[in-house]
């Protein structure tokens, strides 16, 4: 991969954008884009010379779209418009997704349909590559005329408003630029506009989703087959040629990894010619469970790559002459997908808890709630509350956004697509799967201790080893909730996938699937 990223032209992916926003790819505009930009504003310079009414160039927005503004007031109009539509509520949102709406919104308007003036573009990567990254509030945004209210506060520091982070505090621009010797930038007719049109918060919490549920499902596969040797189950569900008569991809991506997971197994062979006829659905139904996730997931992803390449400002400008005001900021094609990933996750938790109760309730040779001195120890009873609680949740969290709509803007915008919610949402319920994953892998690392010293395969070995490093054998009561703590630590941070995939190369057991390379994850 290329250590330089030229916005506007090279395409870009879930991995790249995040690496930009990490700081291991530096962001460009070459020549060619930048001339592109130049005719861009220049086209806008000239709809303003000959008075061509144009919205949003020289006239209101929204229902003050018949409104007309004068040649000397577009310059005021877009500088009100972004302190109008400063109306966010509540936390600001991570960093990281403040630092991903600054780049995508630079390669948005680097292809030269916006009229935005080149010094434009070059203050928002300043503020890429200085970390000087807007504070911007998690909510206000109906995700249809843009993420008007988000997007607003991104661009306040450019006219020298707004807070930001910068050096790990919290300041005022105004600050910002004293330090720096820097000035406000004067923005130019349509600039305003071009800047909070556009769907870069619903897009920019999509690629972080699109990151953290591709982890959590490869996760959720590899503490689920250890889950199953804790559990003595068998591993016959995931045979080939089960999944080639109803070939969905995820299902027989799921079915292949738990099977290579399991080959080789001695605590595998030694039950299997014991006389239990089939397992719980939570066991036997990872393939089809966790591989329907990986289809909405895959959704998600494919429709997350298009958008991150996609121009959602309105007006289009392709020339001076030829302008359409259309609905490319509309953000149903996110918010629908998003809704969907939503369902996914919730139910990849819903089934991890389901084996974690399994483990608890002193089946299949398992001590009862996991520990060998059940009364005067409660063991591990209550650590499957917490999963109860967390899937309840995300059950309540579950309802679409997508499928309300309330009018705003006077009515001019009648349907909106509330996508800025789904996002939201869906990284809150990926969230709480992590945690949901955590309490199933340190059930399940009890589990296989009560098969020792028979091992699992080289993988799952490896796995139980690293979550072994954080989280000890319990053989009597603790605070669970460090233990969970340590362990939702190795799940979220991706080092306990990355544990597996080692452990898969090193015995050139190939785990990863199809999906990997496609979008830069990896």
């Amino acid at each position: 991969m290329s250590d330089i990223f030229k916005y506007g032209t090279d395409q870009l992916t879930v991995g790249v954008v995040l690496d930009i926003a990490a700081g291991k790819i530096k962001g460009i505009l070459s020549p060619e884009v930048i001339t592109r930009i130049n005719t861009s504003h220049g086209y806008v310079q000239k709809i303003v010379a000959q008075h061509t009414t144009v919205y949003g160039i020289n006239t209101g927005f929204g229902p003050l779209c018949d409104t007309k503004i004068s040649e000397e007031d577009t310059r005021a109009l877009q500088y009100n418009i972004l302190q109008s539509h400063s109306v966010g509520v509540g936390s600001p949102i991570p960093e990281e997704i403040a630092r991903l709406m600054l780049i995508t919104k630079v390669h948005a308007l680097a292809q030269g349909y916006s009229g935005v003036a080149l010094t434009t573009l070059e203050r928002i990567i300043w503020h890429i590559e200085n970390n000087v990254t807007p504070l911007v509030p998690e909510k206000g945004s109906v995700g249809a005329s843009g993420d008007l209210a988000p997007l607003s506060h991104l661009f306040l520091p450019l006219i020298g408003l707004g807070k930001v982070w910068y050096k790990g505090q919290q300041t005022t621009m105004d600050a910002v630029m004293q330090q720096e010797g820097l000035q406000p930038i004067v923005l130019g007719p349509k600039e305003g506009l071009a800047l909070i049109n556009g769907t870069q918060f619903i897009l920019s919490f999509a690629v972080k989703a699109v990151q953290r549920l591709h982890n959590a499902l490869e996760a959720a596969d590899i503490i689920g087959a250890l889950s199953l040797e804790g559990l003595m189950g068998t591993h016959k569900p995931f045979d080939p040629r089960l999944h080639a008569i109803r070939p969905f991809p995820g299902n027989q991506l799921v079915a292949h990894r738990l099977k290579t997971m399991l080959d080789n197994s001695e605590i595998m062979a030694s039950h299997v010619n014991c006389d239990r006829v089939q397992d719980p659905y939570s066991l036997r139904c990872m393939p089809q469970v966790h591989g329907a996730s990986r289809t909405a997931w895959l959704h998600l992803a494919e429709l997350t790559t298009i958008e991150l390449n996609a121009v959602t400002d309105n007006p289009i400008i392709f020339s001076d002459t030829d302008t359409i005001s259309g609905g490319n900021f509309h953000g149903q094609p996110m918010a629908l997908p998003l809704d969907y990933a939503t369902i996914a996750a919730a139910e990849v938790g819903n089934i991890s808890d389901r084996r974690s109760y399994m483990m608890i309730e002193g089946r299949y040779g398992l001590p009862k709630l996991l520990i060998e001195d059940a009364g005067l120890n409660s063991g591990f009873m209550i650590p499957q509350y917490t999963t109860a609680a967390l899937v309840t949740e995300n059950k309540t969290l579950c309802f679409p956004p997508s499928a309300d709509s309330v009018p705003t803007s006077l009515g001019q915008e009648d349907h909106v697509s509330m996508g800025s919610i789904s996002g939201r949402k869906l990284n809150q319920v990926i969230g709480n799967l992590e945690y949901i994953l955590a309490i199933e892998l340190l059930y399940a690392a009890q589990a296989v201790d009560f098969r020792r010293p028979r091992k699992s395969g080289p993988i799952l070995e490896a796995v139980h080893r690293y979550a072994r490093e954080k989280v000890s054998f319990a053989n009597k009561d603790r605070i669970f909730a460090y233990d969970i703590e340590a362990l939702h630590q190795i799940v979220s941070d991706q080092s306990l996938v990355r544990v597996a995939n080692e452990a898969a190369a090193q015995h050139q057991l190939p785990i990863n699937g199809i999906y990997h390379d496609q979008f830069g994850l990896y």
